[in-house]
């Protein structure tokens, strides 16, 4: 982050100001993690601080400190709207598009506050008046970390904080084994820990309350995984009656997608995922090396993310997303061989 953006924000911060957080859609970990510690820092600091989430999330991300504060777009529209009006100041953290935030974009977009992006995707808009955008981040957490140094707070982080930034760390690094995850990084969590986060029993909340019905889910979509050997390629598919018949919840098939990507020679690896409400398919992608599977959401199913990270959507029937998806690969096969 530049110095004349965290001079101007010190100062921006220095007197009381109504200021909003927003996460992306369908937030995860890092986008609650992070919204979460800079609801803290903020509040600590005496602003009027609140987050709004365009819609609800999983129940293991509900376990953070201050969750529950946090007012939900779909379900509170009459307040979120009115927060939104009122502020002088709007975060947007972990997403760098309006378009990411659904239905809150239009009202969002209308807004005469000062606008702070954080986030570490490709190809960011520029709607925001300070922006610290770095796509070598491993995670919109790990730049809050740095954001709240920068402005020489370090010594300002709780343990309340420190957990929900470790949470989004570990999460969106995998943890910890992507290639985003620096020495850095890892300098970063053992101050983290230093100041408090619970590493053993962060990640128990996060990834050892499986239900039933969700790991029997993931032996559904294990089963239904397809290797295409000549691409090194391997996709898993879950329609809507698979979905329901496996009491399906929102957060379930989070990670799913990564167990074809560890089978052994597989450099791309997919997810096509029915939607329950909607008639469209969404797509989780994931890659090793330098394949791009940002540029190939993009190029060809309305997506993007990370290098070797992104999210897609098929507006076509299941049957046809898969058809189309190994005709593509066609046209990938020397950069997947």
């Amino acid at each position: 982050m530049n110095e004349v953006d965290i001079k101007a924000i010190q100062t921006l911060l220095q007197t009381p100001k109504n200021i909003v957080i927003i996460p992306h859609k369908n937030p995860d970990s890092d986008a609650i993690g992070s919204t979460l510690a800079l609801w803290h820092y903020l509040k600590n600091k005496g602003q009027e601080a609140i987050i709004v989430a365009p819609n609800d999330y999983p129940e293991f991300l509900k376990w953070m400190p201050g969750e529950t504060e946090i007012v939900k777009f779909d379900t509170q529209q009459e307040i979120a709207e009115k927060l939104i009006k009122d502020a002088n100041v709007i975060f947007t953290l972990d997403f760098n598009d309006l378009s990411r935030i659904g239905e809150m974009s239009g009202i969002v977009s209308q807004s005469d506050a000062t606008f702070i992006m954080i986030d570490h995707h490709q190809q960011p808009a520029d709607y925001a008046t300070h922006m610290y955008s770095d796509t070598k981040m491993s995670s919109t957490a790990e730049m809050v970390y740095n954001f709240i140094t920068y402005l020489g707070e370090n010594d300002a982080i709780t343990p309340e904080m420190a957990s929900c930034l470790y949470s989004g760390i570990m999460t969106d690094t995998g943890s910890f084994r992507f290639s985003a995850t620096t020495s850095t990084t890892h300098r970063v969590i053992a101050d983290l820990m230093d100041k408090g986060a619970k590493n053993a029993e962060i990640h128990n909340a996060i990834y050892d309350t499986n239900s039933p019905s969700k790991l029997q889910l993931l032996g559904c979509a294990l089963n239904n995984m397809v290797v295409l050997e000549a691409y090194n390629t391997v996709y898993i598919t879950l329609s809507k009656q698979e979905l329901l018949h496996h009491d399906f919840r929102k957060g379930d098939t989070e990670g799913f997608v990564n167990y074809g990507l560890s089978l052994k020679g597989i450099k791309f690896a997919a997810i096509f995922i029915e939607n329950l409400q909607e008639p469209y398919i969404k797509m989780s992608l994931r890659s090793k090396g330098d394949f791009s599977v940002n540029e190939f959401a993009r190029t060809h199913f309305n997506g993007g993310g990370h290098t070797n990270a992104a999210g897609g959507r098929s507006n076509d029937s299941m049957e046809d997303t898969v058809k189309n998806f190994t005709e593509i690969l066609n046209a990938y096969k020397n950069e997947l061989s």
